[in-house]
């Protein structure tokens, strides 16, 4: 079945329209994982998420529910009126913008820095931690099938940032997005908002800042300082270097996955490549920390 067949089928049934209301106009682009649409029914526009292939190994879509709900009342993320919580589909209100990695994230920092300051200081508490290193050891094992053996780098890499955890992951959590590179938020007019809330849960502060960093983490070191109100010192610094670090741990198992179930083919990305420049990042990272 074709995405526009899956969309019109789906939409159908929730809005109590004939398929041939619901008109498929783009797909947005900017993440890896999942196929997002721009569809319009009854001249409204509405989003439409289809997840990639086996996405719910790495999403609990009760868990995405919860932090939905969870954050409505901050006003940071478009409207989901519709979640199938077996298959992952998801429709939202449109929202009139532009993403961020469309623009220059630095003219952003500040708006930027605001959003995640309202999640952080919200005092509103998950139900789920999001747990990096029982993750990342869910992520690992998601390769165990294929056979798969991490090589000496990797588990290198990965020693030398569990060695450094005792002392930098000792901070108070709080809630958190797990997922706010630019590519999640979009500019309007009037302000920022903060999509896609699938890798939420409590966790350090400081996870958020570092996520900002995924494509060019020069994006998360001029946020820092912005986030902070203040010259970072170099215990601050430390602290986003060993968080971007389990990103990069992260990602490349999950990039690793991809590769293994056909995605480079399917997507035309070298997913092996992308594990690879992964461990570079994260050794670049470790070297970095003081």
């Amino acid at each position: 079945m074709s995405h526009e067949t899956l969309i019109q089928t789906v939409c159908a049934d929730f809005f109590n329209v004939d398929p041939t209301a619901v008109k498929l106009e783009s797909r947005l682009m900017g993440g890896m994982s999942n196929f997002t649409y721009i569809i319009t029914v009854k001249d409204v526009r509405y989003t439409f998420r289809i997840p990639g292939k086996n996405a719910e190994k790495f999403v609990d879509r009760t868990v995405e529910k919860h932090h939905l709900e969870l954050i409505q009342p901050l006003n940071l993320d478009n409207d989901t009126i519709y979640l199938d919580l077996e298959k992952g589909y998801k429709i939202a209100r449109y929202i009139e913008g532009v993403p961020m990695h469309e623009k220059n994230p630095h003219d952003y920092l500040e708006q930027a820095a605001d959003i995640l300051k309202t999640i952080h200081q919200s005092g509103l508490t998950s139900e789920y931690d999001y747990d990096p290193l029982g993750r990342l050891h869910v992520y690992e094992s998601h390769l165990k099938p294929y056979d798969h053996v991490h090589d000496a780098r990797y588990d290198r890499l990965k020693a030398r940032w569990m060695a450094l955890k005792a002392d930098i992951d000792c901070h108070q959590k709080t809630l958190t997005h797990g997922d706010s590179q630019i590519s999640n938020f979009v500019v309007t007019d009037e302000r920022l908002y903060l999509m896609d809330w699938e890798f939420s849960g409590n966790n350090d502060p400081f996870y958020d800042i570092a996520c900002f960093g995924n494509t060019n983490f020069d994006h998360a070191i001029a946020l820092l300082p912005v986030y902070l109100e203040k010259t970072p010192d170099a215990e601050a610094f430390n602290r986003l270097y060993f968080w971007r670090t389990f990103q990069c741990l992260q990602w490349h198992n999950v990039a690793l996955y991809k590769a293994y179930i056909g995605l480079s083919a399917d997507l035309k990305i070298d997913f092996a490549k992308v594990a690879n420049l992964y461990l570079d990042k994260a050794e670049a990272l470790l070297d970095k920390l003081k």
